[in-house]
Formats: structure tokens, C-alpha cells, sequence
């Protein structure tokens, strides 16, 4: 009779290892990052800090508020609706027959300038109701074909003002097609005319980088319907400036847009005839439109809202300040002791 015991598994009877790390863990692996214990500014806001912060952006807000509304009111600005008074009276239908005539649209306006207007004074076009930035607008257009020649035949994106009579058009899409086309003349109440000049009103960047020098308008506005105005055919892209401001969509529905400025100054009361050809359609869409004559300031344009923006969030502060100033000196609330945060007590967290 075999007495022998049978043979065990000498590791099953070892007591397992507390120290060994376990498998199935999920404890990630130790670092200061991962347990927000790395060196942080902690400020403590007491009353004088918070007082202190406001009254801070009070000092910086307010003079730029103030500095900001002066330049605007240097500004001087003179504005004058159009589209009604150069078309007959009647029904909107009646105006959008006449516009779309043969009529002769020349128009007389008369402006008075208000206060003295400094060279060089900006002209622009205001168009109102007009949704440049409608999704099927924007992207009727060609930005490769408008910046290299041998991209003429990349329409893709056109329709539906891609071809006339199988042939491409250049500048091809519905932005190009739809170009303003008043236009104006200027002269004062002794028969000085006020030339206007179109160089440099468009963007340096777009002329260089985004109209090509060596693309020519071909088949524009060649089609049945006439959109906008004509382009000159001799003229590469880059030089054509109307059209390089026209292309630059707006993002709101009221825009203005440059159309050339007066390299000479005007006085307080003189007299400006204004010869316009009013061509530009905008009755059929209840659409404005309004002549800007305009200086600048070292702030741009006329814009009172960044000084207010200023001055209001500035003055809000200066009252919170107050407000804070007033508790902390009347009813002031006792601290406490600041050695007793947790970070004080033990810079590394624990």
C-alpha cells in the first residue's frame, strides 16, 4: 500500500503579497499634475483687493469711454436717402418698371455740409434690406478662378451665373453679377468739382492675394438679365477696385461701402450738387438706398457705442465699488485666519 501523500502546489498555500500591485486597478499612476498639487497662485479676495480691482477698471475704462465718444464727435458724417426721391411716385411695381427701362435715370441731390469736413472725406453707398450674407449668395463665386488665370473654367460654385452661351464668365457667380452701379459726381455752389478717387479704397491684402493680375473680366454681364454694372475688359481684376470692395460679402443687412474719396476739405455751410445715375435696383426687394459723405478719426468712422460700452461697464465698476466700500466700512466683517487653508497648512495638498 502506497502511503505517499500526493504532491501540492506549494504557491497556492503562500499568503499573497499585500505590496504587489494590483492587476485590475484603475488608480492612475501618481503625478503632481494629475492631482492639482503643482505651485498656483491661491489669492485670498479680501474686501481691499475686490474694492481695489474695481476701482482699477474704473480709472482704465472710463477715459478710453470718454477719449472714444470725442473722436466720434469730431466726426462729421452727412447722410442723404436717395432711392425714393430719384424714382416716380406710385406702387412699388411702377418703380421696378422704371428702374428696369431704359429711362433716364440721372438724379440731382443737394447736400449742405453741417460743420467743417477735413480731407480726405470717404464716400460711400449704404444699402439697406440687402442679405449679402445669405448662405446661396455667399457662395456663388469663384475665389480660384478671381486669383488665377488658368483657373478661368473652375465655376463650379457659380451657378447660376457660370456660362453665357457655353462660354465662362469671368468673374463668374451671383456676387460679382449683382455689383452696384449708381453712381455720383460731385461739384460745389461755384461750380468746383470735387474729383473722387478710387485708388487704394479697397484692401491691400485682397488686391495683392485674392484678384490676380493676370485675370481680364470675360462674357460679364453678357447674359439676358443685367445684374449690376459693366466691368472694363482691358483692366486685370487687381486694379478693378469697385469690384474688389463689392466682393468683400457683408455680414449684416444694412452695409455701407466705400466708393471713393475727396482729396480736398469742405467749410461749414457750402453747397454740394450731387449728379447721380440711379441704376441699381433695390425696389424690388423694399431695399434703401443712401449717399454718405464722411470723415474719420484716429477711431475710424462715427461710432458712439464703444465709447458708452466703455463708460457703462466703467461706471458699473465704480458703483460696485462704492456699494462695497460703504459695507466694508459699516457693518466690516472680521477675517479669518488665512494659516488655516489647506494649502498654507501643507503646500503639497495633503
Amino acid at each position: 500500500m502506497n502511503n505517499a501523500t500526493p504532491p501540492t502546489n506549494s504557491t497556492s498555500a503562500e499568503p499573497p503579497d499585500s505590496s504587489s500591485p494590483r492587476r485590475n486597478s484603475k488608480r492612475p499612476k501618481y503625478s503632481r499634475f494629475t492631482q492639482q498639487e503643482l505651485p498656483a497662485c491661491k489669492p485670498i479676495l479680501t474686501p481691499r483687493w475686490v474694492i481695489s480691482a474695481f476701482m482699477l477698471v474704473t480709472i482704465v475704462f472710463v477715459p478710453i469711454g470718454l477719449a472714444s465718444l470725442f473722436a466720434s464727435r469730431d466726426v462729421v458724417e452727412i447722410v442723404n436717402r436717395y432711392d425714393e426721391y430719384c424714382a416716380p411716385s406710385g406702387s412699388r411695381s411702377d418703380k421696378v418698371r422704371f428702374i428696369q427701362s431704359d429711362a433716364d435715370k440721372t438724379c440731382n441731390r443737394t447736400l449742405t455740409v453741417p460743420k467743417h469736413m477735413k480731407r480726405p472725406i470717404y464716400v460711400y453707398y449704404q444699402l439697406d434690406n440687402f442679405y449679402q450674407n445669405h448662405r446661396r449668395y455667399v457662395k456663388s463665386r469663384s475665389d480660384q478662378q478671381l486669383r488665377n488665370r488658368n483657373d478661368e473654367n473652375d465655376t463650379s460654385t457659380c451657378k447660376p451665373e457660370d456660362t453665357v452661351n457655353g462660354t465662362t464668365i469671368v468673374p463668374c457667380g451671383l456676387v460679382a453679377w449683382s455689383m452696384f452701379n449708381d453712381t455720383f459726381s460731385f461739384s460745389t455752389n461755384n461750380n468746383v468739382q470735387l474729383p473722387i478717387t478710387k485708388r487704394g479704397i479697397s484692401w491691400k491684402s485682397d488686391r495683392d492675394h485674392k484678384f490676380g493680375k493676370d485675370v481680364f473680366p470675360k462674357n460679364f454681364q453678357n447674359g439676358s438679365l443685367i445684374g449690376g454694372a459693366h466691368l472694363n475688359e482691358s483692366i486685370p481684376l487687381s486694379a478693378q477696385e469697385d469690384l474688389i470692395v463689392w466682393m468683400r460679402t457683408a455680414a449684416l443687412p444694412t452695409f455701407r461701402k466705400l466708393y471713393g474719396k475727396i482729396e480736398m476739405d469742405l467749410r461749414a455751410g457750402d453747397t454740394i450738387n450731387v449728379i447721380m445715375q440711379n441704376n441699381y435696383n433695390t425696389y424690388s426687394f423694399n431695399g434703401k438706398k443712401k449717399l454718405v459723405l464722411s470723415t474719420a478719426s484716429w477711431l475710424g468712422g462715427k461710432n458712439n457705442f464703444i465709447g458708452i460700452a466703455y463708460l457703462a461697464v466703467g461706471g458699473l465698476c465704480f458703483v460696485l465699488a462704492m456699494t462695497f466700500t460703504i459695507i466694508y466700512l459699516v457693518k466690516p466683517r472680521r477675517l479669518g485666519d488665512p494659516s488655516y487653508l489647506s494649502w498654507n497648512r501643507s503646500p503639497g495638498g495633503h
